[in-house]
């Protein structure tokens, strides 16, 4: 199948990379410095014990999406419309969109703007890019989607590529899951540049982190969302699975880039504006994280 990767970051390498070694036609659409590196000498797959270079195109051309059979959505919420748009012309009809996103709203978002269905994808992966072309994978792997005409046929494709795949009737519910987790230690691994395992072990985050999770199901209550599985004991588990996992977040403030923590604490604080309940906790997060990317840029 050609797939291409719209966003190649972390997620969309690792993803992309996986596909690729499956021995479909990818194409990874990023920044020039990470293109050029995948030109010359293919895409870094570093799994810590064992690396391997996989073969993969690469491109800054947004017109590389023509003609594929699927894409891979990974470009970051702020970007979700923009990216839309410039894809929107180049889309089959039959074109299969996975929307591999933080936040609960950019598959609607992204819909809204191609004019064609886009299927919510929850990510489970600890990726960082090591450099130029290198993409090194922490842990775990996994994809929860939600379902659609498309669904079974992406997961047929992603499975045998060694991609753990769910279809969910409340990927609504596993995306604010997921969302949950990412407010839980997103904000604090970034003000802190400090991986899971390591920011826990501090007296009081615990704390912070059930105040924030609480917060957010009241919150997701309100919206009539039913959030999947024990939040907290999941929430506890990550520095189990990731704990050398810095956030998306940490990563972003420690190159300068804008966060997407407007999406993730900065949406439970809107939407508990709207419905009247109070987040301090997200608040102060959402507040610290911004002014520490104002002095990161």
């Amino acid at each position: 199948m050609k797939i291409a990767v719209m966003g190649a970051g972390a997620v969309g390498c690792y993803y992309g990379a996986m596909l690729a070694r499956a021995g479909h036609d990818v194409t990874l659409i990023g920044r020039a410095v990470h293109v050029d590196a995948m030109n010359r000498d293919g895409l870094l797959l570093d799994f810590g014990a064992s690396q391997e270079y996989v073969a993969v195109t690469g491109s800054t051309d947004v017109a590389s999406v023509s003609g594929a059979a699927m894409i891979l959505f990974c470009v970051k919420s702020t970007d979700t419309v923009d990216a839309g748009q410039q894809i929107k012309p180049f889309l089959g009809k039959d074109t299969i969109i996975l929307s591999l996103q933080n936040g609960v709203d950019n598959a609607e978002r992204l819909c809204a703007v191609v004019g064609q269905p886009v299927i919510p994808v929850v990510v489970y992966v600890a990726t960082s890019m090591g450099g130029p072309g290198h993409v090194k994978h922490h842990g775990r792997g996994e994809l929860v989607m939600g379902p659609s005409s498309h669904s079974n046929v992406a997961a047929d494709t992603l499975r045998p590529a060694h991609i753990p795949v769910e279809i969910s009737d409340n990927a609504d519910g596993a995306l604010w899951a997921k969302m949950i987790l990412n407010c839980a230690y997103n904000a604090l691994s970034a003000i802190a540049q400090t991986p899971y395992g390591e920011l826990v072990k501090q007296d009081g985050v615990w704390d912070v982190m059930r105040n924030a999770v609480d917060e957010c199901l009241a919150v997701a209550s309100a919206c009539g969302v039913t959030v999947s599985g024990d939040v907290w004991g999941a929430t506890e588990k990550i520095v189990e699975t990731m704990p050398a996992q810095f956030s998306s977040t940490a990563q972003d403030l420690a190159r300068g880039k804008p966060s997407e923590i407007d999406y993730l604490n900065g949406y439970i604080v809107r939407k508990g504006r709207e419905f009247g309940i109070a987040t301090p906790t997200n608040l102060t997060l959402h507040a610290l994280t911004k002014l520490c990317e104002s002095k990161s840029r």
